[in-house]
């Protein structure tokens, strides 16, 4: 099964220059933790609600002014379109992430796979499990 048999199509994004709180509410108007940071049709990075909090929230940022490029993480893994499910699985295990951004060959945003898409689409429950499992490993604590 390839990743963009399974994967949520149309992926909602945001941009560098959005401010935190544009990010902030089109992810609760969307009810998503996770949107793709674009610039033109170039994926530049990841913003999540954890970014939101310990980048912007636990600094003091004024969220109206501080900028999506300033908390997004900008090292983005993600997948293609057309690899096997298990090779997107494979890559979650290895960097412990839930959601994958998509992409097509010319390196546009097509979708997210996450790790519900593969527990529920594929039906197989072992692939689903294991990656979890590795997913869920607990990192040591920067100290």
């Amino acid at each position: 099964m390839r990743v963009g048999e399974i994967m949520t199509r149309g992926a909602e994004c945001t941009y560098p220059d959005a401010t935190v709180r544009e990010a902030a509410v089109r992810m609760q108007a969307l009810d998503v933790g996770v949107l793709p940071v674009r610039d033109n049709d170039r994926l530049v990075g990841m913003l999540t609600d954890r970014d939101l909090t310990i980048r912007t929230t636990a600094a003091g940022a004024d969220p109206n002014a501080a900028h999506v490029r300033d908390a997004m993480t900008p090292e983005v893994h993600f997948c293609y379109e057309d690899q096997e499910a298990s090779a997107a699985a494979r890559q979650m295990k290895d960097w412990q992430v839930r959601r994958l951004p998509v992409l097509d060959r010319s390196m546009r945003v097509v979708g997210v796979i996450s790790l519900g898409d593969l527990a529920v689409e594929t039906r197989d429950d072992r692939l689903a499990g294991n990656t979890l499992e590795a997913i869920a490993e607990p990192a040591r604590p920067n100290r």
